[in-house]
């Protein structure tokens, strides 16, 4: 048996633990229930609540499917997975000892085990389990023509057991619990307060040399068991039970026992939760110009590619060179009257810089009249500024991608209470600057550019992409870290003037 570590923390507090199975035989079954039975109490002891809420177990169960139906390349005999309660007591049992390690030892030869563990703001289980199915971007699943005898290991980042052990095949039961433990020692730092998820299944997945699934067209393979029944891509038993609601009265187990075990300690590098920064002032792209305004006078950075021009600049005395193409001394708004993006009630316009051109051309366009300019200049044009109301999943890759020499995204509304979405619908990596996968919406209130609660306007930027994402805890929102991809871009976002 050997433990895995994924050596990642974010600022919030965030550490994720996978036990990865070195073996061949499974276990007996009436074995496994023996050895579960040992981490539960006799009827003589005191109730408690259950090891988890009911609606947190339904979403745990409805993420693992979810999920393993969704599995790529597609998985001809995945199972659909059930709650099991005696992996759930077991998984209590465990994390009510605050210990930052897979356990307990005699446990772990019959069940697989994910551990994760936060402080901070609240994070559902789901975010986690989440979180253990996004290494699937540095696994490359062995097809069956690599596998002589047997599969190769396909790991390209630091950790891929969380993700196997949650596709696994034919590991069709799960029971989780949340403990909080008051002080926890977590690779050398003491978390207080750290909200601890153990997650146990069987029967156990990541067997050394095999693929976590078959490779086929869905539920062509399933067990015989499972009498040909298949429900979103899962082998599934076709059953209808009569269940009675659970009441609050029903809500409790029985306490476990806590066993006397031995707990192994495998020491992976310290990776360190940074301080929380202040969270940056807020910041606009929108530039407020008159109509005097000079390109060449106000675009001397990055954010210079949106500008709100006042009314009255058609007939101001503010010179304008060229036709289509404009000379950097013209009038930024004038410009734009003269091209028919604005009229002189004046409004919002996004330039563009185009290097240098060789003359610049005269005409009389909407009341303006542009002067030649028979030398070579920079260059900028001018256009129309959108407006756009997105949801709360929408993201720049999606709705205005990085070109070169600009991209110009529309101005977007955003709804309310995006920062609630869970990671798993609307993900967000980065600080300040994010990767374009990230929700837009859910950027904006992580940046503080609009609030939570009510939403609103942003301005969005696409620019190249960085080396990495650092993840932050900012306005009640905390993003992730993320290792840019090769074909990854990223994006800036920006409060709207009031």
């Amino acid at each position: 048996m050997s433990c895995g570590v994924l050596n990642a923390i974010v600022p919030l507090g965030l550490a994720l633990l996978v036990c990865s199975a070195q073996g061949f035989l499974l276990p007996n079954v009436t074995e496994l229930q023996k050895l579960l039975g040992r981490y539960q109490q006799a009827e003589s002891h005191v109730r408690v609540r259950r090891a988890i809420p009911r609606e947190d177990r339904e979403e745990i169960l409805r993420l693992h499917n979810k999920l393993r139906g969704q599995v790529s390349p597609a998985a001809s005999n995945m199972e659909h997975m059930t709650w099991d309660e005696e992996l759930e007591q077991s998984a209590a049992a465990w994390a009510r000892e605050c210990i930052w390690e897979h356990g307990p030892t005699s446990l772990l030869v019959s069940i697989g085990q994910n551990l994760a563990v936060h402080w901070g703001r609240y994070r559902s289980p789901g975010f986690h389990v989440q979180s253990w199915y996004d290494e699937v971007k540095d696994y490359t699943y062995p097809y069956p023509h690599e596998c002589n005898p047997w599969c190769p290991e396909r790991c390209s980042g630091p950790m891929c057991t969380h993700y196997t052990q949650i596709v696994w095949a034919t590991t069709n039961k799960v029971g989780c619990a949340v403990h909080t433990c008051p002080r926890m020692d977590v690779w050398g730092e003491i978390w207080e307060n750290a909200v601890y998820l153990v997650c146990n299944y069987s029967p156990k997945g990541n067997w050394i040399g095999e693929a976590p699934y078959r490779n086929g067209r869905p539920c062509s393979e399933c067990p015989p068991s499972y009498g040909g029944g298949c429900r979103n891509n899962l082998c599934h038993r076709e059953e209808t039970h009569l269940t009675t609601p659970e009441t609050d009265e029903m809500n409790e187990v029985e306490t476990p026992s806590v066993p006397d075990e031995t707990h192994v300690w495998v020491q992976p590098r310290v990776v360190r939760p940074t301080k929380r920064r202040k969270t940056p002032e807020v910041t606009y792209m929108t530039q407020v110009v008159h109509c005097d305004t000079k390109m060449k006078d106000r675009c001397q950075g990055s954010t210079c590619n949106r500008y709100q021009c006042p009314g009255g600049c058609q007939s101001y005395k503010a010179n304008v060179f060229g036709t289509l193409f404009y000379e950097s001394s013209s009038s930024i708004c004038r410009a734009a009257i003269h091209y028919g993006v604005l009229d002189d009630r004046g409004g919002l316009v996004d330039v563009t810089r185009n290097g240098r051109k060789p003359f610049f051309v005269k005409s009389q366009r909407h009341g303006v009249d542009s002067l030649s300019k028979y030398k070579p200049s920079s260059s900028f044009t001018v256009s129309k500024v959108r407006e756009q109301d997105l949801d709360c999943y929408t993201t720049v890759a999606q709705l205005c991608p990085f070109e070169k020499p600009v991209s110009h995204c529309p101005r977007v509304r955003c709804p309310a209470r995006c920062g609630d979405e869970p990671s798993y619908w609307a993900p967000l990596f980065g600080t300040n600057i994010y990767a374009d996968t990230s929700s837009i919406c859910k950027a904006a209130v992580h940046a503080g550019a609009i609030r939570n609660d009510i939403g609103g306007y942003v301005d969005v930027m696409p620019v190249d992409k960085k080396r990495s994402y650092s993840g932050s805890l900012r306005n009640g929102v905390q993003s992730e870290s993320l290792s840019a991809t090769p074909d990854g871009k990223a994006f800036r976002i920006f409060a709207v003037r009031p």
